[in-house]
């Protein structure tokens, strides 16, 4: 029982000495899980993009997403619409 606890508090050490990330260039908006279900239902064209690691996108992905692990973003920015909802996760 040690481990998980171990591995969690390394996390957030991890994860409190992480510099924060610079704002991004275009406004951001969130979504909850809920409203993007709705928009795919109605027809909502979304170009839906899991930037886990491999392993995370295998198993377990929202249909239709494809993978673009956050380190490759900025390499792979052409690849992503500029005229459709564009959803990280």
């Amino acid at each position: 029982m040690r481990w998980p606890f171990i591995a969690l508090v390394a996390a957030g050490v991890l994860l409190a000495g992480a510099a924060p990330a610079a704002p991004p260039e275009y406004p951001v908006s969130f979504i909850r899980v809920a409203e993007l279900k709705g928009l795919l239902d109605r027809g909502t064209k979304a170009d839906i993009i899991d930037v886990r690691h491999w392993d995370a996108y295998v198993d377990s992905h929202i249909r239709g997403a494809r993978s673009m692990p956050l380190r490759t973003v900025p390499d792979r920015a052409v690849e992503i619409s500029k005229t459709t909802l564009v959803v990280f996760y």
